[in-house]
């Protein structure tokens, strides 16, 4: 939908600007400052672009719309916080649709980036969005009704109106096209990157930090939040079918939602003093926790991207996940891969890692060389680039002029 008004509004105001730079505005309402598993995922890649943006294109201004105060920015990003409690998701909806293309006119963007699935249906500037997953269509009942319905009806609203569609693997950019319908040549796929806070620590102070958390000399290590399409409950009975003598499993994560089956499943097979629940870490901790462990294993049945694979290659961890939608991508040829509806097939893989010394080191050697492919830098770069198609494809909105009166190449 086309705000006409709005339009008329931007060739007046911002088209027609002889100025060289290109100012951004990034929708930036997710960033959660909340110790908690909200902190992860979107907000972590919200986080890192805006770190990396100001220095990716020196033609670039951004401006960051943001909710509560606590964010203290990064140099050269302007900060834009709105006073209404968007952290509440009905609220944040609305400052969406019905705020958000007023303060993409008072700021005078040339171009707006919404962060997460969804941009405003009446707004005078062209659009770029990125797409995480599509999981509201793949397990709409991990999601409330009205959520659901929103995400299904804006976002391929957004994805049709949006000048360029950022996904973050190529298998998430697959499950656009075949959902929406859309060309691939519209879609830039731009991963996620790796924070350099993940690397190998030395021995000497990982075995401070087990001795410090009291944890066991050798464990299997599960990141992630407690959902449904996490597939803990497999997990858990895979990890019942090791041998005897097998390393405690510790699930580091949030509760997410549909949760009871796990805790249920560990008392019914009787592993309570062995699968144990450590509840949500910071992502400065995290490292500690990759870096300790034996193995990482993460037998999800769906991810846009996945980043704890990455984040447990990086600290020299092997990693044993999914064959299905982007695991592949992350982990390459370094990690082992198995179907997560097969449990066998994981427990096999996981006891393969625990008992076999030199396939743990191929594995460690092979991970750290994947990891180097992936930087956040890199994904700012890319995210750049994808700003300036947009601002120079054809479609309902002005090209960006440059000095001279042409438009601005990519």
């Amino acid at each position: 939908m086309i705000d006409v008004h709005g339009l008329q509004w931007y060739n007046a105001h911002v088209s027609n600007s002889n100025g060289r730079s290109i100012h951004v505005g990034l929708n930036a309402q997710l960033l959660s400052q909340a110790e908690s598993y909200r902190s992860a995922g979107i907000s972590w890649y919200i986080r890192n672009l805006l770190r990396h943006l100001p220095e990716a294109d020196p033609e670039i201004r951004c401006t960051a719309f943001l909710g509560a105060k606590g964010y203290s920015g990064e140099p050269g990003l302007q900060l834009r916080h709105s006073r209404l409690p968007t952290r509440h998701p009905l609220v944040r909806i609305l400052w969406e649709q019905a705020i958000q293309p007023w303060a993409v006119r008072r700021s005078r963007l040339n171009l707006l980036h919404g962060l997460a699935l969804v941009g405003p249906m009446l707004s005078a500037c062209p659009l770029v969005i990125t797409i995480h997953d599509l999981s509201f269509l793949h397990y709409p009942r991990s999601f409330p009704t009205w959520k659901r319905h929103y995400l299904q009806l804006f976002t391929r609203l957004s994805v049709r109106r949006a000048r360029r569609v950022i996904a973050i693997s190529e298998s998430t950019r697959r499950d656009i096209v075949k959902q929406y319908g859309i060309s691939p040549e519209k879609i830039d796929t731009i991963t996620y990157g790796l924070d350099p806070l993940f690397h190998p620590l030395p021995a000497g102070q990982v075995s401070g930090f087990r001795i410090q958390q009291g944890l066991p000399e050798r464990f299997i290590l599960f990141v992630g939040t407690l959902e449904p399409r996490k597939n803990v409950v497999r997990l858990i009975e895979a990890y019942a079918r090791l041998p005897e003598g097998r390393p405690p499993l510790l699930l580091v994560g949030g509760k997410g939602w549909l949760y009871d089956e796990i805790f249920a499943r560990v008392e019914a097979l009787n592993l309570n003093g062995q699968v144990k629940f450590v509840g949500y870490v910071p992502g400065q901790v995290l490292p500690w926790w990759y870096n300790a462990a034996e193995v990482l294993v993460y037998p999800s049945l769906y991810e846009g991207f996945g980043l704890p694979p990455l984040e447990a290659m990086a600290c020299g961890t092997p990693v044993v996940t999914s064959t299905v939608s982007s695991l592949p991508e992350v982990v390459g040829q370094a990690g082992l891969m198995v179907d997560p509806f097969d449990t066998e097939a994981l427990a096999t893989a996981m006891d393969q890692v625990l008992t076999d010394r030199d396939l743990r080191e191929k594995m460690q050697i092979a991970g750290l060389e994947q990891a180097r492919t992936f930087s956040w830098p890199e994904t700012a770069r890319r995210t750049a680039a994808s700003y300036r198609r947009a601002l120079t494809a054809e479609g309902p909105w002005p090209a960006v002029r440059g000095r001279e009166g042409g438009e601005k190449g990519v």
